[in-house]
């Protein structure tokens, strides 16, 4: 069986992210969608909101399974046995940035494979940060992030 992880920090996760979720899911029986902790940044969202807003999401997706790491994702992979990062595209600017993270990992941990999934084109313009934006300012984001979780994520920001 293949084991992969789709790492991010999901702050929140996205309907782009889910639909990457979806598709790896589609094609491998174990996913891991690890949340990443980052001391050095401040999410609007803890870990374990985070971690609920993406089970939450993917309830209904079998070999989906949701945790969250801090420190080399090399070292998680090991210690979750697993082999093969999924990492989402939306455009050629993200691409400079994932193959060099790709090139390092492998550099780290000779068995470490990246695997990269265009985003849907209806998604291509998305972000985390894109949404939150939008949401703060009061905006409608009905389809940009899992239906699951749009009511918390204006509740964060509409109190």
């Amino acid at each position: 069986m293949i084991k992969c992880v789709y790492p991010g920090s999901f702050d929140p996760v996205t309907s782009g992210h889910l639909d990457i979720i979806r598709r790896a899911a589609a094609m491998f029986d174990d996913v891991t969608v690890a949340v990443l902790v980052n001391k050095n940044k401040k999410p609007a969202f803890s870990v374990e909101q985070r971690m609920d807003f993406i089970s939450r999401s993917t309830a209904d997706l079998p070999g989906v399974h949701v945790d969250c790491f801090s420190g080399l994702l090399v070292d998680y992979m090991k210690n979750k046995n697993a082999n093969l990062v999924i990492r989402g595209l939306r455009a050629i600017s993200d691409f400079e940035y994932e193959y060099q993270m790709a090139a390092m990992n492998a550099k780290l941990a000779k068995n470490v494979e990246t695997i990269f999934l265009m985003t849907d084109i209806n998604h291509s313009f998305l972000s985390s940060s894109m949404v939150k934006e939008l949401v703060y300012h009061g905006g409608d984001i009905t389809g940009l992030v899992p239906d699951a979780i749009k009511d918390d994520v204006i509740n964060k920001y509409r109190r």
